[in-house]
């Protein structure tokens, strides 16, 4: 038998290739169909748990949005969500795969606890400012661990950024447990409540934290699409050998970059702990994290499209709760009901990058006489 043959017998019947890019109007096709699909996936699942799948859907959005304090309520959803959305961007458009979103709000919130329980006597404007300091700071450390090793041992992000996820939930356990165990909790494991004077205000009913997140989506915009440091950012997203070549210091633009990228998620933790959980609990980032990237990436990390992406997360959040409640079904229901709408949609956007090739016929293998 051939070499040629041996090996077009090797290769696998099917291969995942990158497709060319799709014409605009073929890819928002592709789009509403998957949102379409899920829909109807989604209702089949409903239908099976014996419920009626319009009613469920028409109490998912009422329920999000039916009055003033159900609007409130997503927003306040939507504010963390949208901030860290924003902060992963700015690590992925350098292609550097920050998964530690999680900790790094976390490990914010942690920091900017320390001055909302020991410092709350200062002036109210000046303490929060530097608690929003402390949140960034602190994010930004935590984010900048891993890219230090990066650029100085070659280590793998992706794994480095997931384990500090587990340390900073750690610190917050041991804190909770110990050093900042509220006195007055008669033995229950908590931290205690923060003085009025130490959580954000309210503007509309809201902590102010939604106008930080809007204001947030402009300056990251302009960043990434003005600014030198931004051009920086794609340039070593697209190749760091052209980054050298054209005289640019890519350790420090990673660094940098990740430093801000932990910075904004370590602000949405100050924000959720003293604007919307008004303490320290271990459930501050909730998962935000990690749905952080999932958000990033639907809006091909534009941050307008990213504003319009962690909205509609929200209000399918919200109206889950509504419907738990209403129709008597269980968290998993409703979690289950939420995989299937975002398995469709990671999908979809996997088909709009790549396609399916079989493999060619080659030499039909010569009979051995």
């Amino acid at each position: 038998m051939s070499k040629g043959v041996e090996s077009s017998q090797n290769e696998p019947l099917v291969r995942v290739v990158k497709r060319t890019e799709l014409p605009y109007g073929k890819t928002v096709a592709l789009r509403l169909a998957a949102v379409f699909f899920s829909l109807v996936a989604g209702g089949i699942f409903i239908a099976c748990v014996g419920q009626n799948p319009f009613v469920v859907y028409g109490t998912i959005l009422s329920g999000a949005c039916r009055s003033m304090m159900a609007f409130q309520g997503t927003v306040k959803i939507m504010i963390p969500l949208l901030i860290s959305s924003l902060g992963v961007t700015l690590a992925f458009k350098m292609k550097f795969w920050n998964i530690g979103a999680e900790g790094q709000i976390i490990f914010g919130a942690t920091c900017a606890t320390f001055f909302a329980l020991f410092c709350s006597g200062w002036n109210h404007v000046a303490l929060l400012i530097v608690m929003f300091l402390a949140g960034i700071i602190g994010g930004g450390l935590w984010g900048l661990l891993p890219a230090f090793f990066k650029v100085k041992y070659n280590t793998n992000e992706t794994l480095f950024t997931l384990m500090l996820n587990y340390i900073a939930l750690h610190i917050v356990s041991y804190l909770r447990d110990g050093p900042w165990m509220d006195p007055g909790s008669q033995g229950f494991p908590k931290i205690a409540r923060f003085d009025k004077n130490a959580s954000l205000d309210k503007l509309f009913g809201i902590q102010f934290g939604w106008l930080i997140a809007l204001a947030l989506v402009v300056i990251i915009y302009v960043y990434i699409k003005y600014t030198k440091q931004g051009y920086e950012i794609s340039v070593v997203g697209e190749s760091q050998d052209t980054a050298r070549y054209a005289g640019m210091d890519v350790k420090k633009i990673v660094l940098r970059t990740m430093f801000l990228s932990g910075g904004i998620c370590g602000m949405a933790g100050m924000i959720q702990a003293a604007g919307s959980d008004i303490t320290l609990t271990s459930s501050v980032a909730g998962g935000v994290g990690f749905t952080a990237i999932i958000v990033a990436w639907l809006a091909q990390l534009n941050p307008f499209s990213i504003l319009i992406v962690s909205f509609l997360f929200s209000v399918l959040e919200k109206g889950s709760s509504v419907v738990q409640s209403n129709f008597g079904l269980s968290t998993d229901c409703a979690d289950v009901l939420q995989g299937i709408i975002l398995f469709f949609i990671l999908g979809c956007e996997f088909f709009i990058r790549y396609k399916f090739q079989p493999r060619k016929n080659g030499h039909k293998p010569e009979k051995e006489g």
